[in-house]
């Protein structure tokens, strides 16, 4: 009975959340639309069909703008989808546009916003994971509650069936005889057998609803690391019992087939390690496809101990995913960095990593010479090659969860005059974020916190209208094709590759055209309070620069 009354309840339930980018479910996206400079914030809903919460803050005059938002979902394409909501504008807040809009479907899928105003129109689109997260759980008293109203409602229906075939057929002033007395017997135990069987019928609906969305509940892949402590090679290996039993959803709209991976900034994969627990050593690597659920890198000479493992992926529909591993680095691979045969071995040319003080300390715990002391909120800090890096924020100020906050670095050269930063991957800077126990991680961009691989690969589904099946290439093929196509990449030079990468980005802060720009930022909402730790990488005069910062967010 409380099953079948639970979606009475449904919207004042609480619900338990996870999502890809591990514990930071919202998306940001800084850049343009058109002529228009916007933000945009979203957060998608934990369950589905639900509701995504869009603000869009437009950068200078706002009148007489029109913000509208749409749902584009990648298994469909620009055709069939709805019409666009309009958004509301901010009473208190000049600039500002609030909108909600409706994802019916699981999948890959898209907010455009389209920007009317006098400088014409604009669009853009930003990738969203319309996947079911989460499950409600009943507060007990709202749920006991509820199942005494259906007592009472049963015992009610009861009573009026079977008065309706003896008591009502009484004359005023009749008696009831036996005859009667044995219809309404038959006629209450009558109703109950009509009403048990409806219920019995609701009971088992419900169940195999709710084993059909416990099925189709988004579930973060599964891998296991293994380290050859010979040579320091990393195997990274996805669970394929899960992909065979998580595949493709019932509507088919969200493919996890592993040959259907595309490159994220020029790379297959983007894996972060991360010391568990102190997080003073941190490693950027990109490991490189072995086969299908096989990914292999050598691991740098870091020091011992227990790490944590964030691998970000990009599938062809545009789904962007992180998989969690552990992995526990032996005091022999750390010895071997002694060793010129082994020392500084890197895998990739973008690979990167180094040492800083623990989350909690303000003293090296372990010396490096990739050692960088952790920055502060406006204090400069000394990077290796005599950079400086300012986190430019007022001492004191405080960060808030669930705020949006744009985090602006400023990179200094020897002589503190501003520094000329290059691209790194195509962006003009990357930046992790990690919460201190691990249960906030997100990857982030000067654009925002969206996966461009994602954008492009909406972006080239809408412009081909027609359907899914015939876009699909072979596994294989389309496998085969993008190694080839990432092998291209890694064998250009520096200018070429950024060229290729950056092609339509027009947001200087993205990396655009101005290659030269000292300052950076990133749009970003803490999930929660807690500290974090930020890292922070851009180059300059062709080297990898490392910078880390705490916060305390309130």
């Amino acid at each position: 009975m409380k099953k079948i009354l639970f979606s009475i309840g449904l919207l004042i339930c609480l619900c338990i959340s996870a999502w890809a980018h591990v514990g930071s479910p919202g998306v940001t996206f800084e850049g343009d639309a058109g002529p228009y400079k916007l933000i945009a914030n979203i957060n998608p809903p934990d369950v589905i069909p639900g509701t995504a919460a869009v603000t869009v803050y437009l950068e200078g005059e706002a009148k007489g703008i029109q913000v509208s938002a749409r749902p584009v979902y990648w298994y469909v394409g620009a055709d069939g989808t709805p019409k666009a909501d309009i958004a509301e504008p901010s009473a208190t807040e000049p600039g500002r546009f609030d909108n909600k809009v409706w994802l019916m479907s699981t999948g890959t899928s898209s907010i455009e916003l389209t920007i009317n105003g006098p400088k014409g129109k604009g669009t853009v689109v930003v990738p969203v994971m319309a996947v079911s997260t989460a499950k409600r759980t009943m507060p007990a008293g709202l749920g006991w509650g509820l199942f005494a109203m259906a007592v009472f409602l049963v015992i009610l229906m009861v009573t009026i069936i079977s008065s309706s075939v003896s008591d009502s057929q009484l004359n005023p002033d009749e008696s009831l005889t036996k005859r009667m007395r044995r219809r309404r017997v038959t006629g209450a135990f009558g109703a109950l057998l009509v009403l048990g069987l409806i219920l019995w019928g609701g009971y088992t609906w419900w169940n195999a609803a709710a084993a059909s969305y416990n099925k189709y509940l988004y579930r973060p892949l599964q891998a296991q690391s293994t380290l050859n402590t010979q040579n320091g090679l990393l195997k990274f290996t996805i669970d394929t019992a899960q992909l065979n039993a998580l595949g493709r959803t019932r509507r088919g709209n969200l493919i996890r087939k592993m040959n259907y991976l595309v490159p994220d900034h020029g790379k297959l994969m983007h894996m972060f390690l991360v010391k568990a627990d102190a997080l003073d050593v941190f490693a950027h690597l990109h490991p490189r496809r072995a086969d299908s659920v096989t990914f292999v890198t050598k691991i740098p000479d870091l020091p011992a101990g227990k790490y944590w493992i964030y691998a970000d992926i990009t599938r062809l529909s545009g789904f962007a995913e992180t998989i969690i591993d552990t992995l526990t680095i032996p005091e022999t691979i750390y010895r071997q960095a002694s060793n010129p045969s082994t020392s500084g071995r890197v895998a990739d040319k973008d690979d990167t990593y180094f040492v800083t003080n623990a989350i909690n300390s303000k003293n090296f715990t372990r010396p490096s010479v990739n050692a960088i002391m952790c920055g502060a909120p406006g204090v400069e800090t000394k990077l290796q090659d005599g950079t400086s890096a300012v986190w430019v924020q007022k001492p004191g100020q405080e960060l808030k969860a669930g705020q949006l906050t744009e985090l602006t670095f400023e990179m200094l050269d020897e002589n503190r005059k501003p520094a000329k930063l290059e691209p790194y991957l195509g962006m003009m800077a990357h930046a992790v974020i990690l919460k201190d126990d691990g249960s906030v991680y997100i990857h982030l961009h000067p654009s925002g916190s969206y996966s461009m691989g994602s954008q492009k690969a909406l972006l080239d589904r809408m412009a081909f209208h027609r359907p899914v099946a015939e876009y699909l290439p072979a596994p294989k093929v389309f496998a085969d094709s993008v190694n080839r196509m990432v092998a291209r990449l890694d064998a250009m030079n520096e200018g070429e590759r950024n060229q290729l990468l950056m092609a339509g980005m027009k947001h200087s802060n993205a990396g655009g055209n101005e290659h030269s720009a000292h300052q950076i930022s990133f749009p970003y909402t803490f999930p929660q309070p807690g500290k974090y730790r930020i890292w922070v990488q851009t180059k300059r005069n062709g080297k990898i620069l490392n910078s880390a910062f705490d916060a305390d967010v309130k």
